[in-house]
């Protein structure tokens, strides 16, 4: 089992900045994926980022230039750097990470642009 925990969600004017960090712990052996996703209210999860093993990352279209995300070089934590933020960023985000062949999750955390 992986357990997942995220920090560093709250509200933040339009065009301002944000760091979300996930840190993973249990049996975090081999997290081959370890990505962020979004969902704001009535609208399904999304992709944000993601960062596999061996360094790769990708990105959403819609974040692409704003956001960063990073790994530790142990791979067990991940942060996102989100600058620019807009309205439409607003939603729960959550942790994910991948140990095939298990896909865990964390609680969330509320991110809020608004002015």
């Amino acid at each position: 089992q992986v357990q997942l925990v995220e920090s560093g969600g709250g509200l933040v004017q339009p065009g301002g900045s944000l760091r979300l960090s996930c840190a993973a712990s249990g049996s975090i052996y081999n997290l081959l994926v370890m990505a962020w996703y979004r969902q704001s209210p009535g609208k399904e999860r999304e992709f944000v980022a993601r960062a596999i093993s061996g360094g790769s990352v990708s990105y959403a279209d819609s974040v692409k230039g704003r956001f960063t995300i990073s790994r530790d070089y142990a791979g067990n934590s991940v942060a996102l750097q989100m600058n620019s933020l807009k309205p439409e960023d607003t939603a729960v985000y959550y942790c994910n990470a991948v140990q095939l062949p298990f896909n865990y999750w964390g609680q969330g955390t509320q991110v809020t642009v608004s002015s």
